[in-house]
């Protein structure tokens, strides 16, 4: 097996990623975690870096044998046309003093199936956000540390429902909201945390997208 070869098969599935644009060896080198030396050295050994390729692989939720055995790039289309690629705010604290929400920093893509996407796979790709769950004031809904997904384009408040929001006091955070004249009632499912009662007129809140649930990366 020829590295020259499985460095094409990359460059194919790079490609697909970047809109058919001219993949080289230092995009290959930085989709794989190594740097450009690396990979010259790698090409004059002929040493594949099978480890790197498995992560490369499992990240995209594709086949590994798609690399190795060269399948066709249009059967790489067709796989990664079943997930969708969303924005992630891993490091973003749906807790007190949480912060702010910027669209434009501090994200990574998630790959998510679109059968794990149900019923809101119809929403545009680019109005779904993950965001991690932290604390278990959502219990037994919403789980610490599960990841879900909202459509950041809902800003109307339905009764009932789960968003997230940001207000000045408390920072981020993934509530059950009920609005009533110009009071906004922030609901906990874990029945050991209160009900908060909220002035829309006095405070500054942000509905910055409702929850559609909870799913698992690709």
């Amino acid at each position: 097996m020829q590295i020259d070869r499985v460095l094409e098969n990359l460059k194919d599935v790079l490609s697909v990623e970047l809109g058919e644009k001219k993949v080289f060896d230092k995009d290959v080198a930085k989709a794989l975690g190594i740097s450009k030396e690396s990979l010259s050295h790698l090409k004059r050994r002929n040493a594949i870096p099978y480890e790197a390729i498995v992560y490369f692989c499992a990240k995209r939720a594709i086949s590994i044998n798609w690399i190795l055995f060269e399948q066709l790039p249009s059967m790489l289309e067709e796989k990664t046309e079943r997930f969708a690629r969303i924005k992630y705010f891993k490091e973003l604290h749906t807790s007190a003093g949480g912060g702010a929400w910027n669209e434009e920093e501090g994200f990574e893509y998630l790959n998510v199936y679109y059968e794990h996407l149900n019923s809101f796979s119809q929403i545009k790709e680019e109005y779904l956000h993950a965001i991690n769950v932290i604390g278990d004031s959502m219990e037994p809904t919403l789980r610490d540390k599960e990841i879900v997904v909202c459509d950041v384009s809902s800003g109307e408040i339905i009764n009932g429902y789960i968003y997230i929001i940001n207000t000045p006091n408390s920072g981020l955070l993934i509530k059950r909201l009920s609005s009533e004249g110009e009071y906004l009632d922030i609901l906990s499912d874990n029945p050991l945390y209160p009900t908060q009662r909220l002035s829309l007129h006095q405070e500054e809140i942000q509905i910055l997208g409702r929850v559609l649930g909870v799913v698992t990366e690709g």
